[in-house]
């Protein structure tokens, strides 16, 4: 790898996006051969970087990758939980360069898409309040609702941490007090949705992430599994948030599923 800026190198690293990495710089928490780092700075392989004193690993320039995982309920979405309760990276392949970065998060109770990348600019931008990226759920809810609350769901209720609502509703019909809704919204607040409904005095009794961006939950992917997105649908998410598109791609990497339970087992039968 030749010399590159520096904010790309720590992007790239899934540190933060590059605008995040240009406010560290200026902020002096950066610095390169233990010389605090100014913008404009170029770095090689063999220069050591450090950011609030912790080394960054520097990566060469690997394809870009990204997983759509279904996220069961009962999962944590975080690396580590002090609890010890399961987490969503626990199912995720190895990764021989860079880790993996979460693209928003689910809570415990709310199953469905979770996207992972290993490009942190990325990540980042598809995360960013201001790139607008639709979130569509499937809302099953339970008791009485009325056209007065959809459309005050639609005009905006103010919660606690602001003002917020649904862009579109959809009805998809139900039996009885349990209703399914399909909602789209442009933000990643803390139980955003789940809040939404309770302002109207009903509760959410499931609730599944069907789409983020471009991409959609795959048809047939099973909760507790990922497959990889295609080299098309990597770049429908990066030209949604106006990265330049894939010229060149590890194919032989992408499209891949996990490999089925069974499978695996007999092939650790097979080696024995």
């Amino acid at each position: 790898m030749s010399s590159e800026k520096l904010q790309k190198v720590m992007a790239r690293a899934g540190l933060c996006s590059r605008r995040q990495a240009e406010t560290l710089i200026e902020a002096g928490r950066v610095s390169i051969n233990g010389s605090i780092a100014t913008l404009g700075a170029r770095v090689e392989p063999k220069d050591t970087i450090r950011v609030d004193g912790k080394i960054l690993k520097i990566l060469d320039e690997v394809p870009t990758r990204v997983i759509a995982y279904y996220k069961p309920d009962g999962e944590i979405s975080t690396q580590n939980d002090p609890q010890g309760r399961p987490t969503v990276f626990e199912h995720l392949p190895s990764i021989k360069n860079g880790r993996w970065v979460q693209i928003g998060r689910l809570d415990i109770n709310t199953q469905g898409l979770l996207l992972f990348t290993n490009d942190g600019e990325m990540a980042n931008r598809l995360m960013h309040p201001s790139s607008e990226i639709e979130r569509e759920y499937a809302v099953r809810v339970f008791g009485e609702v009325t056209d007065q609350m959809l459309d005050q769901l639609k005009s905006g209720v103010a919660l606690e941490d602001g003002v917020a609502r649904f862009d579109v509703i959809i009805d998809q019909g139900g039996e009885g007090i349990n209703h399914w809704y399909h909602v789209i919204l442009r933000e990643g607040r803390q139980r955003e949705v789940r809040r939404l409904w309770e302002s109207q005095g009903v509760k959410v009794s499931r609730l599944i992430r069907v789409r983020y961006g471009t991409a959609t939950l795959p048809r047939g992917l099973a909760q507790g599994r990922w497959i990889e997105l295609t080299v098309d649908q990597i770049n429908a998410l990066r030209q949604s948030v106006d990265l330049p598109v894939l010229k060149s791609i590890d194919k032989k990497s992408l499209g891949q599923r996990q490999p089925n339970a069974r499978r695996r087992i007999q092939n650790r039968v097979r080696r024995r």
